[in-house]
């Protein structure tokens, strides 16, 4: 670390007169010097128990008695170690063009800590009000934008953010790119779905573009447009698009206290699992039963607000998409949907390290236009394995229901859905699957949670390679069960259990390898396949 390795000796020409220690402390807007002549890093500290817990890009969401304060950009030196007794100057400026500031840090440095001891902290505390801007419950619509764009996003110090007098916004995309092999299929599975070799090799899994920003009123409203190639959208009432589709085009309007109404089109609020960012999940893509099972945007309003103190959080929902491409321009002639989700947490433990969390949803489809349910294999370059012929004017009725416990980096979390199918027979078909899925963050970084969504947000980075980092290794692995055999429909019914190996570099660029076994029983066969997929994710905000 050639610009962080100055002694710590120097920390004694501080003197006395220190405050002592809190149980919790968050610095933010430090700046971390590069150690490769690349860009330097703004990054938050997180010190709890006198020891050095996070370092990070990425906001870091703390309790209500954690002290925060602002470093205004002060020049970070000393040994970073996580998990180490903290140790380390602030300067108010960078000794790189001052070398003048390193002879003198009783005056020059703003906060000091020597063996996990602050013997120096002039920062100014940050208020509960301004704390809430970079929180991660600051996002003011129920659902963030579908990348991992920076929660700063109205810091006009960052080179893709605009600013005028009446629109604020920043910039970003996404690439990410897919390599598959499929390493074993039986002959029944060959009969099946046809013979997977001919599928091997590398696809562009996304190609994402748009930004979020704010409408600057005196109560900014939260504009949020992305676009997508290879869009894929799937459901019970969805087409599938290959060619280019708005994900995200919505206002977010503050209505009443916590209150939001966020117009256009958006995802609906069920299931975590669906609301989350491919980029924040485990792994690779979602489970076959939330892929199959859910729709995943749709154009409507959604009204959401936290409860009980953010313990809770409500939403609900009411969709048509006449306005979507390719639908009939009247919303009389389009399928109506009304959803709705609570979560809450219902036990923390006292340092917060543990969090217990539940979440049910229901959604109702009047059934206007066909639908058919189709399904992957968990694999985006891979066809249908379960597939069924189209109903032709459906009533759709799903429950949901949710589970999720996190305990520092360790994640676990399942989800049920039951799909309840009114097709004007005497026989309603009645689809349904689960999935449970685990993982363990290797470098000990725990996920944060979003308590306005009841959603878990992406592995942080608390140390990239950029900054002579391991950047953050997770391990995870999935069991999901979609049940399409039911009654007349005989869809198929498909079991797979995968395991995955996520690499954060920076919270910029991942790299993540997935394994899938695959089981379909379909037409009185059971089909067996395996597949491996590797992909490289890359954002540029």
């Amino acid at each position: 670390m050639r610009h962080l390795t100055y002694p710590l000796a120097m920390l004694a020409l501080i003197g006395a007169g220190s405050v002592a220690a809190g149980e919790s402390l968050l610095l933010r807007n430090v700046l971390l010097p590069s150690m490769t002549g690349g860009d330097d890093k703004n990054v938050s500290i997180l010190i709890t128990n006198h020891r050095l817990e996070l370092i990070s890009e990425d906001p870091i969401p703390v309790s209500d008695d954690c002290e925060v304060f602002d470093a205004k950009g002060g020049f970070v030196i000393g040994r970073l170690d996580l998990g180490a007794p903290a140790g380390f100057l602030i300067l108010e400026g960078d000794p790189r063009d001052d070398p003048e500031l390193l002879l003198d840090t009783r005056r020059n440095a703003s906060f000091g800590a020597a063996r996990g001891e602050i013997l120096k902290n002039t920062l100014p505390s940050i208020s509960d009000t301004e704390r809430g801007v970079t929180s991660y419950d600051g996002w003011l619509a129920y659902t963030p934008p579908p990348l991992a764009l920076p929660l700063d996003y109205r810091d006009a110090t960052r080179w893709n953010h605009f600013q005028g007098r009446h629109v604020s916004g920043v910039l970003a995309g996404l690439v990410g790119l897919d390599r598959t092999a499929w390493l074993a299929q039986n002959a029944e599975s060959q009969r099946q779905v046809g013979d997977l070799d001919s599928l091997d090799g590398g696809t562009i899994r996304a190609l994402r573009a748009g930004g979020v920003g704010t409408l600057n009123f005196d109560n900014p409203w939260v504009w949020t447009v992305f676009g997508t190639t290879h869009a894929f959208e799937r459901g019970f009432d969805s087409g599938d698009d290959d060619d280019f589709s708005w994900i995200d085009l919505r206002l977010d309007i503050p209505v009443w206290k916590d209150m939001t109404v966020s117009v256009g089109k958006q995802k609906e609020p069920i299931s975590m699992e669906r609301l989350m960012s491919l980029l924040y999940l485990p792994q690779q893509e979602r489970s076959a039963s939330a892929d199959s099972l859910l729709r995943a945007r749709n154009v409507g309003a959604v009204f959401s607000t936290p409860v009980f103190d953010d313990r809770a959080a409500l939403a609900v929902g009411v969709f048509n998409d006449w306005l979507d491409k390719g639908q009939p321009s009247s919303p009389g002639d389009n399928t109506t949907t009304v959803v709705g989700r609570a979560t809450f947490v219902p036990w923390t433990s006292p340092d917060e390290n543990t969090l217990l969390h539940v979440g049910f949803g229901y959604r109702s489809s009047n059934g206007k236009e066909p639908a058919a349910l189709r399904a992957r294999p968990e694999v985006n370059s891979a066809p249908d394995f379960v597939i069924s012929d189209q109903l032709r004017h459906p009533e759709l009725d799903t429950y949901q229901a949710e589970l999720s416990l996190r305990s520092g980096p360790v994640w676990i979390h399942g989800e049920w859905i039951d799909v309840q199918i009114d097709s004007g027979s005497a026989q309603q078909p009645n689809p349904s699957g689960y999935n449970v899925t685990a993982s363990w963050i290797l470098t000990g970084e725990r996920r944060p949670y979003n308590s306005r969504a009841g959603v878990f947000g992406r592995a942080p980075v608390a140390r990239g390679v950029d900054v002579n980092g391991w950047g953050t290794w997770e391990m995870s692995t999935r069991y999901s069960k979609l049940k399409g055999n039911t009654f007349m429909l005989d869809a198929g019914d498909m079991n797979i259990w995968s395991a995955g190996l996520n690499w954060w570099l920076t919270p910029r660029v991942s790299f993540n390898v997935n394994y899938r076994w695959i089981d379909l029983t379909q037409d009185s066969l059971t089909g067996k396949s395996e597949e491996i997929t590797a992909r490289l994710m890359v954002i540029v905000d």
